[in-house]
């Protein structure tokens, strides 16, 4: 599979206001050199705990807050630092579904309005009614009558904003779309079936998804490759089977050790992290898991281990991986 997009050495950093000219004394290094990359219709799973960088890093890529450093490659074009109407085109490749359906909707825009409105800014649909008949195939799409169009979101349900949701995303026929935690907010039921829909959507169309989430279990089941993250950076990244069979690094183990297990006669020993995830304005010197790391070493604490290839296509940024 040829690659879709490129991420090489990302930062995103955010200015802590300080003093009587508020200039700038420290930064929250909310993502902090993170490279990778996502094949044509390929799903890039995306976990770590909350306040790691997961959707800061979502929302650089389709440039919702600006990078500070690195580059950002879609189809070999870097977009990171574009702006204008040449921003404007590469959006269309770009999209985005969020992690509140009750909040990411306008609830005084009416369903069409929503949908359509990604087809008006690009000037998608020659007249009203190739509009209407698009929203309408875009809405059955995702599984909802396009009598519906007529309705506010208030309307809906959770499950079905979310619907709109993705109707909204598929608009432009895009070739990613980052999806920021898309089902957590629902409930598990209604999870499975938003899953579904977006792996019927991607054999239809061949759209790669980033995919954002809290649930490991979750991302194993829809993604190809898993990324973990940790206070801004990239700590292991493997096919999925791989990493929930064999992790290597310390963290992801931890991360796995508390997923829930059906079979009661599971010998899983569960790995308690002491402490809390240290403050982004001020990481820890060398490896910025070793604070918690129950296996860390004198050379943890001063040397930042680099994202190496422990084995075929596994990698992890552990001196003490193999």
């Amino acid at each position: 599979m040829s690659s879709l997009l490129d991420v090489a050495n990302l930062k995103v950093h955010f200015p802590v206001k300080r003093g009587m000219l508020r200039a700038p004394r420290e930064w929250v290094k909310a993502v902090d050199g993170v490279s990778f990359s996502i094949a044509e219709g390929e799903t890039l799973g995306l976990v770590g705990e909350s306040g790691c960088g997961k959707t800061t890093l979502g929302r650089a890529i389709v440039r919702l807050v600006e990078p500070t450093a690195g580059s950002i490659s879609l189809e070999g074009a870097d977009i990171s630092r574009i702006n204008g109407a040449s921003l404007r085109a590469q959006r269309r490749k770009l999209q985005m579904i969020f992690q509140d359906p009750y909040g990411s909707l306008n609830p005084r825009m009416t369903v069409e309005d929503i949908v359509g409105e990604a087809l008006d800014i690009h000037d998608l649909a020659e007249n009203n009614s190739a509009r209407q008949k698009r929203i309408g195939e875009l809405l059955k799409a995702v599984g909802l009558d396009p009598t519906y169009s007529q309705r506010y979101p208030h309307e809906f349900s959770g499950g079905q904003r979310q619907r709109i949701g993705i109707a909204r995303a598929l608009a432009v026929e895009p070739k990613l779309i980052v999806c920021d935690e898309p089902v957590s907010a629902l409930d598990v039921s209604v999870q499975a079936q938003i899953i579904n829909l977006l792996q019927d959507l991607q054999q239809q169309r061949g759209i790669a998804y980033l995919f954002i989430a809290h649930d490991l279990a979750v991302v194993e089941h829809i993604s190809r490759r898993v990324m973990v993250m940790y206070l801004g950076k990239v700590v292991e990244l493997a096919e999925a089977k791989e990493l929930i069979r064999a992790p290597k690094h310390p963290y992801t183990q931890a991360l796995i050790s508390a997923v829930p297990v059906v079979d009661p006669d599971s010998k899983r020993q569960r790995i308690v992290l002491p402490g809390d995830v240290p403050s982004p304005i001020h990481p820890p010197a060398g490896c910025p898991f070793h604070p918690r790391c129950p296996i860390a070493e004198e050379r943890c604490r001063v040397e930042v281990p680099v994202l190496r290839e422990i084995s075929s296509g596994h990698l992890a940024a552990c001196h003490l991986a193999n």
